[in-house]
């Protein structure tokens, strides 16, 4: 009978295999087996920080912002590289989420991010290969403002704003067409607190009680 214990893991070496504009960390692991004993593997971990993806919500026009831009890893999957995905990026050194998700939008969309809420603070991209966690940040903006073409040229960026009706947006995640898992995940965060949130930022005479978006 399998005993009702946590195994732990534990690092024996970590050499760097790869470093350029991300890394690869070799190690070796002295593991815990669930039913007893121990093995060691060995497992690359691709490192490369961590990131923020932003939710930008505009209450009175009920859409949302998304960018659109060529992925690489689409790409090598054979699939179309182009696809809609919410605004994000890596959390520079000295900033938090919050700092992250505002300058982010701006560097992407030139749109200003007003009001920004963490919704979930972390989690790992595929916690199999990689250390990466992406932090998902929810906020207001005015999706009039949105349109253009921005990014830095000299990182190869070219990323096109895309705006789409909140119903839009919960629609293709739930279709499948959205394959962007930040992206699906606020979708479906959207889907159950777009209510609570259009009340919260309804005019002055038709507001019951504040309520806040819920996690």
């Amino acid at each position: 009978m399998i005993e009702d214990k946590k195994p732990e893991a534990h690092v024996l070496k970590k050499e760097r295999v790869f470093d350029d504009f991300f890394g690869i960390d070799k190690y070796e692991i002295e593991v815990e087996k669930h039913e007893g004993g121990t093995q060691k593997v060995t497992r690359l971990v691709f490192e490369r920080g961590d990131a923020v993806a932003i939710l930008g919500y505009d209450p009175n026009r009920d859409e949302v912002l998304l960018i659109n831009e060529m992925r690489p890893g689409m790409l090598a999957a054979g699939d179309d590289p182009f696809s809609d995905a919410l605004p994000a990026g890596m959390i520079d050194k000295g900033e938090d989420a919050l700092m992250a998700a505002s300058r982010e939008l701006r560097e992407e969309t030139g749109v200003v991010l007003k009001g920004p809420t963490v919704i979930h603070a972390g989690a790992y991209v595929s916690s199999g290969g990689t250390s990466e966690r992406i932090a998902l940040v929810f906020g207001m903006i005015d999706s009039s403002k949105a349109g253009g073409i921005y990014g830095h040229e000299s990182e190869g960026e070219n990323i096109k704003s895309v705006v789409v009706s909140s119903d839009e947006f919960i629609r293709r995640a739930v279709s499948g067409e959205l394959k962007d898992m930040k992206s699906l995940t606020c979708a479906f965060w959207l889907a159950l607190n777009k209510e609570r949130i259009q009340k919260l930022n309804a005019p002055a005479d038709k507001k019951t009680k504040p309520l806040t978006p819920k996690n």
